[in-house]
């Protein structure tokens, strides 16, 4: 079952400071499903943080071979198309419960990622959720734009999304990149964090720590206020960035189920 709900990229739902580059356009029709997963409404409320950031500039990653743009994310592509090609919750990705009551969502080989023309297609990651996590349809409305490229969340627990970027917006010469060419865990959060959370990440760092899991390195950060887990690491020419938060109340009650959800992201 779906319906369709309108409204304008500089509608204040979306924007706390309308985008110069959302002023003049038309509203746009996204087409939602419905089920056990959040609302439009729901999901925007509770994202209005994590949406703001993705109109962000990227701030310099001095002295590394990664020197970020400053193009806006957001509102990407053309027409009216609700929804990013074949997407999320379409093509299964998502595992049966373990014995521990866990799924391992891995991205599907086939799946369809709006990432524009040309560009290679993107090496899949994993990760694990408890059961009753679901995936979040994505539109090209989202104002992460098509460097969203995945969403989940549970209503009672938390939500999470992943971020796909091509290294190329970064620098010219990383197709086979890693975290480490890309930067220091401390300029990587300098850099990216605002883009998660919306607003600068000094003073906010209460932990980081650097992992290895077959050959390749990943960041782990937890920020706070808001709450929130970063998972960054890079694989052939993309930087994926994985931020699992929730509210102050959920965050309580869920803290070691949402750091294991954010501990488990892998680049396969």
């Amino acid at each position: 079952m779906s319906s369709t709900v309108l409204f304008s990229p500089s509608s204040a739902l979306f924007l706390t400071n309308p985008s110069p580059l959302a002023k003049g356009r038309a509203a746009v029709a996204v087409r939602c499903s419905t089920g056990p997963a959040m609302s439009v409404s729901q999901h925007e409320e509770e994202g209005e943080r994590e949406g703001s950031a993705m109109v962000g500039r990227r701030r310099a990653l001095a002295s590394t071979a990664a020197v970020c743009g400053a193009s806006v994310l957001g509102f990407a592509g053309h027409g009216l198309a609700a929804t990013q090609g074949l997407l999320a919750g379409r093509i299964p990705g998502l595992s049966e419960p373990d014995e521990y009551g866990w799924r391992t969502y891995r991205r599907p080989d086939d799946k369809s990622g709006g990432h524009g023309v040309g560009w290679s297609p993107i090496i899949p990651y994993s990760f694990k959720v408890p059961d009753g996590w679901d995936e979040v349809p994505v539109s090209i409305a989202d104002l992460g734009g098509t460097e969203i490229d995945l969403r989940f969340a549970n209503p009672k627990e938390g939500r999470l999304f992943v971020i796909v970027a091509p290294v190329r917006r970064f620098a010219d010469d990383l197709d086979d990149a890693t975290i480490e060419k890309i930067g220091s865990p401390e300029k990587v959060i300098g850099a990216f964090g605002p883009e998660v959370i919306g607003e600068n990440v000094e003073g906010k760092v209460l932990s980081s720590a650097t992992e290895e899991h077959s050959g390749r390195t990943y960041y782990q950060f937890e920020l706070e206020p808001p709450h929130v887990f970063i998972t960054a690491t890079a694989a052939g020419n993309r930087l994926y960035l994985f931020s699992v938060t929730a509210n102050g109340l959920q965050w309580k009650r869920h803290y070691k189920d949402l750091k294991q959800i954010a501990e488990s992201f892998r680049v396969v």
